[in-house]
């Protein structure tokens, strides 16, 4: 039986929206009076881990959180969880030569607790770190690069900062993309080819503004500064030589004290690639990298993973992917179909390839000077420039 077809109404049961993708509707909350500790917390967190004393004033905090949590909104987990995201983070980094594999019950429940309200891991998320992590200038005005500033962070700067916000907007730019990949699906299921054309179209201008956006990231995210003082507070503890026992989280009943390993940070847990890839029917052969991007889902909002799952399995009477099985059909009778989706294929590969160029640039050419900030994995604990290389050479159209 074929799930139900996906329609643009329904995005907000996926918690997304036409305008902005998967960022939260309404914008994420700056300040919480229902959490005073955690806001302090937050507000002083980039001080405290320049001076290394995170650490040290952790241990001295009691409750994080209040004991009711009543009238809490999925707002004011999300709120939560992203302070608590790196507080812990900054506690366990704060010597990035030196990362503690312990984490303090004080932290360690809390932590735990707001996670599982979200339907994730305890460990810093895509979601955390950027989905959720961003506030407007001018609320009137659109969520783009000189309107958006971060919420949290760990030292701050401007090279932290940009790098964030390139993501935000690139996500929020996202948006009218998933809204068109629907609408071309709905009108290929009615055999509208001309309407599928036009979405097409559309589709190919988002893509376009992406690309843009994410070629803009060296104007003030500088290689060197990135992987010195950005990316040692993002990594996790699977796969990671510098925390080869995982993580204690200390007070967690379900864990037992025993150690968990959780992936680190990364863009493989935002939904837009994946989502492209399913409405283009790009396929990659199964190695390590498609091994790890199928358990980085666990890490997405639940909801964004259910769309996601929908989205991959809305197929045509033939068993096909709906979209690109309509679009093969019509690749000889409507030649200006298929370039509208040969342009979009070719914005996906341009994005890929961008992605790679930075890999190397900011990560894998850097000199590597301490063990716990490998330059041959990436954040989420995997070697990742030969499988990158090889997904960029299967984003290609249907039938070649």
């Amino acid at each position: 039986m074929q799930p139900a077809p996906l329609q643009r109404h329904s995005f907000s049961h996926f918690e997304m929206s036409e305008e902005r993708g998967f960022l939260p509707v309404p914008d994420p909350l700056a300040s919480c009076s229902l959490c005073p500790e955690l806001e302090w917390l937050g507000g002083q967190l980039p001080k405290l881990l320049a001076a290394r004393q995170l650490r040290n004033t952790i241990h001295t905090m009691q409750d994080l959180l209040p004991g009711r949590k009543d009238n809490w909104t999925v707002d004011t987990y999300r709120y939560a969880n992203r302070i608590l995201s790196f507080a812990a983070h900054g506690y366990i980094w704060e010597n990035p030569d030196h990362p503690l594999n312990r984490l303090p019950a004080n932290l360690a429940v809390a932590w735990s607790e707001v996670s599982r309200r979200l339907g994730r891991p305890p460990v810093l998320s895509y979601a955390s770190y950027a989905l959720d992590n961003w506030r407007r200038l001018d609320p009137s005005r659109s969520i783009e690069l000189d309107n958006i500033v971060l919420l949290q962070n760990f030292l701050g700067g401007l090279d932290e900062e940009w790098f964030v916000a390139i993501h935000v907007d690139i996500e929020a730019k996202a948006g009218p993309a998933m809204a068109a990949i629907l609408r071309a699906q709905e009108a290929a299921e009615r055999d509208h080819a001309d309407k599928v054309t036009k979405e097409l179209m559309t589709l190919a201008s988002t893509m376009e503004s992406m690309c843009s956006t994410l070629d803009r990231m060296p104007e003030r995210c500088d290689p060197y500064m990135y992987y010195h003082r950005v990316r040692p507070f993002i990594h996790g503890w699977k796969n990671n030589p510098a925390l080869p026992n995982g993580l204690v989280y200390e007070g967690v009943e379900e864990y037992r004290e025993e150690p968990q390993y959780f992936r680190g940070e990364t863009g493989a847990q935002s939904s837009i690639i994946p989502a492209l890839d399913a409405a283009l029917g790009i396929t990659h052969a199964e190695d390590p990298l498609t091994v790890y991007l199928a358990e980085m889902r666990h890490y997405m909002p639940p909801a964004h993973r259910a769309f996601l799952e929908r989205l991959e399995h809305q197929q045509d009477h033939a068993g096909r992917p709906l979209l690109s099985g309509y679009i093969m059909d019509h690749k000889s009778n409507k030649p200006d179909l298929w370039q509208a989706y040969h342009e979009c294929v070719q914005l996906l590969a341009r994005f890929r390839a961008t992605h790679l160029d930075y890999a190397a640039t900011y990560i894998h050419q850097q000199s590597e000077k301490q063990s716990t900030n490998p330059t041959s994995v990436g954040t989420g604990g995997t070697p990742f420039m030969e499988y990158l290389k090889k997904h960029l050479e299967e984003t290609k159209p249907i039938g070649q």
